[in-house]
C-alpha cells in the first residue's frame, strides 16, 4: 500500500498503541492494545489483560472484542492491533468474521529459536484482509517489556 492510504490507518494504530501502553506502563501487563473502528469511528477499545485479571484469554484483541459486546454483525468493521494475533485471536477473527486487520507489529523475533509470527497467513487463507504497518513504535514498546519481562512472554505463548 502506498503510504498516502496508511495515514488513516496509522491514526488508529496510535488508539491500539495506547492501549498496549496502559496494559504495560499503567498495569504492569502485557503491551498488546487493540481498537474497532465501524464508519470512521472507534466503537471499542481493549487491551491484554492477562496478567491483570489472570484470565489466560484476554489477549487485546478479545478484550477489545468482549467490550465491542454483542452486534449484529461484525462485518463492517476494522481491528486494528499493535502485534500479529495469536491463533486464539484470529480464530475469534474469523468466527465473527471480521473482514479486516491492521497489524502493528508482525513479529517478535525472541526468543530467537521461536519467534512469535503471529497467524497473518491463516486469516488471509480465510478471507480476512491484513493489512501490514510494522510501526517502530509498536516494536519500541514491546522490545521493552520484553527486556523487563520475558518470563510473563513466554507465559503469554504458551512456552517455559
Amino acid at each position: 500500500m502506498r503510504e498516502d492510504t496508511l495515514a488513516p490507518h496509522r491514526q488508529f494504530m496510535k488508539q491500539a498503541l495506547e492501549q498496549a501502553r496502559i496494559s504495560f506502563e499503567d498495569q504492569g501487563g502485557i503491551p498488546v492494545g487493540a481498537v474497532i473502528v465501524r464508519d470512521g469511528r472507534v466503537i471499542a477499545r481493549g487491551h491484554n489483560n492477562r496478567v491483570q485479571k489472570g484470565s489466560p484469554i484476554l489477549h487485546g484483541e478479545t478484550d477489545c472484542i468482549q467490550n465491542l459486546g454483542r452486534q449484529k454483525t461484525y462485518r463492517d468493521v476494522t481491528l486494528y492491533t499493535t502485534l500479529s494475533p495469536c491463533m486464539m485471536c484470529a480464530g475469534t477473527i474469523v468466527q465473527f468474521g471480521i473482514p479486516r486487520v491492521v497489524v502493528g507489529q508482525t513479529a517478535v523475533e525472541w526468543p530467537a529459536d521461536k519467534p512469535f509470527t503471529g497467524n497473518v497467513e491463516f486469516l488471509r487463507s480465510r478471507g480476512v484482509e491484513v493489512i501490514l504497518l510494522e510501526d517502530a513504535a509498536c516494536k519500541a514498546l514491546f522490545d521493552e517489556f520484553l527486556k523487563k519481562n520475558p518470563e510473563v512472554w513466554l507465559e503469554d505463548i504458551g512456552e517455559e
